[in-house]
């Protein structure tokens, strides 16, 4: 009895330790990649140029990558999409080690790296639910161990990343994203079946209705067009207070902004042991409101705690907390989705989720600098608090979330 439950965990097992080391490597990639730009260019814009080439790709992969992602399968196209991305992203240390790589040939490099990551990342997540059927397991649960597996993964992967940017460089230390990609494939060739979905004319469509058909689903389901809609608002404001709230609040704390690295620790290991509590409750806890209430928590406290300037002790505790919070919002949102779209546009409506909400980021970090430079940095925080507080108010309600 035992050796059959092992078997009928294990594809689920791996295609999670996949996904963990992929985004172990990924994260090693953020830390390095514009420390290499830096180096080749000696100018921020550098960095900019990098951190732009590095965005824009997911969202143009999440849109057209869904179609392929969908066509080929999910388990082939996550080894395909992954092979792809190792070898360009080992083409990184190899030309830095031959002393040919200048700016243009990085950015190119990272540009077709996360235009085929993305598309990797969608067929692994697509995975999800026949997997976590196959191992007995319920899909709350399933995403909740997806999700604490991605933050323990990226947290782990940054530590990595800079131990080894100080002690081999920034360019060999891509060596380790390579081989993660390496390690992914080996695990899902292994270990991975191959899951057989049930098709429809919507599925096999070509031409522009194919390429269209997780778009249209997104627009056409009230219950998910809701959830984009607000996790676009609110992860354009988490952006704004990552790339530039958060960390012009630490640098007026002087010790040259040191705080910052102990505001996003705080904030992430509250987000892990979240997603992890959430694993063990999973569905005992009405989803609609557990929804609602983790979203206000999450996202308004933070921002209006930094408005009013308490205690670094104080600021430290809120954000534990509001992590703790943020933990399950994504396993909340994950499990909703997967039960509401159709396996065989699973992809490309995943896709289209990531595209749109990839492409709201930069305006948040925008907008924040906008106002910080109107307004000042208290006005702005206290502004971000409340766009918090109405985006999730405002659509979080209504008879679009029966069903969530």
């Amino acid at each position: 009895m035992s050796t059959s439950v092992t078997v009928r965990r294990t594809p689920l097992v791996a295609l999670l330790a996949a996904d963990g080391v992929s985004r172990l490597g990924n994260a090693v990639t953020i830390v390095a990649i514009p420390l290499i730009a830096l180096d080749i260019a000696r100018t921020p814009l550098a960095a900019a140029a990098a951190g732009i080439a590095a965005t824009v790709p997911l969202v143009i992969g999440g849109l057209v990558g869904g179609v392929v992602v969908d066509r080929l399968g999910f388990r082939r196209a996550s080894i395909v999409a992954d092979a792809a991305s190792g070898v360009t992203v080992l083409a990184v240390p190899v030309l830095a080690a031959m002393d040919a790589l200048p700016l243009w040939a990085l950015l190119v490099l990272v540009l077709l790296s996360n235009l085929l990551d993305a598309p990797g990342a969608a067929a692994r997540s697509s995975q999800l639910p026949e997997l976590a059927e196959l191992a007995g397991t319920g899909l709350p649960r399933a995403a909740a161990a997806q999700a604490t597996v991605s933050r323990t993964a990226t947290m782990l992967g940054a530590a990595v990343a800079g131990l080894l940017v100080a002690t081999v460089g920034a360019a060999p230390a891509m060596y380790l994203n390579a081989a993660a990609f390496g390690v992914a494939i080996l695990l899902t060739l292994l270990f991975v079946p191959r899951v057989e979905l049930p098709e429809n004319a919507e599925d096999t469509a070509g031409g522009w209705s194919g390429l269209t058909a997780g778009i249209r689903f997104v627009w056409r389901t009230p219950l998910v067009r809701a959830v984009v809609l607000m996790v676009v608002i609110t992860n354009a404001i988490d952006v704004a207070g990552y790339t530039v709230l958060k960390p012009l609040y630490a640098q007026g704390l002087g010790n040259d902004g040191a705080a910052l690295g102990i505001m996003i620790a705080c904030m992430s290991g509250g987000a892990l042991v979240g997603a992890a509590l959430y694993g063990i409750v999973g569905d005992r806890v009405p989803r609609h409101a557990l929804f609602v209430t983790l979203f206000l928590l999450a996202g308004v406290p933070p921002y209006l705690t930094l408005a009013l300037h308490p205690p670094f002790v104080v600021v430290a505790i809120v954000l534990v907390l509001s992590g703790l919070a943020a933990g399950p919002l994504n396993p909340l949102i994950d499990s909703a989705l997967f039960r509401l779209i159709p396996p065989g546009i699973r992809a490309r409506a995943l896709g289209a989720i990531t595209a749109g909400v990839t492409a709201a980021m930069p305006f948040g970090s925008l907008l924040a600098g906008l106002g910080v430079d109107a307004f000042g940095l208290t006005a702005t925080l206290l502004l971000a608090s409340l766009s918090y507080a109405v985006a999730v108010v405002s659509l979080g309600f209504g008879r679009r979330w029966k069903g969530f």
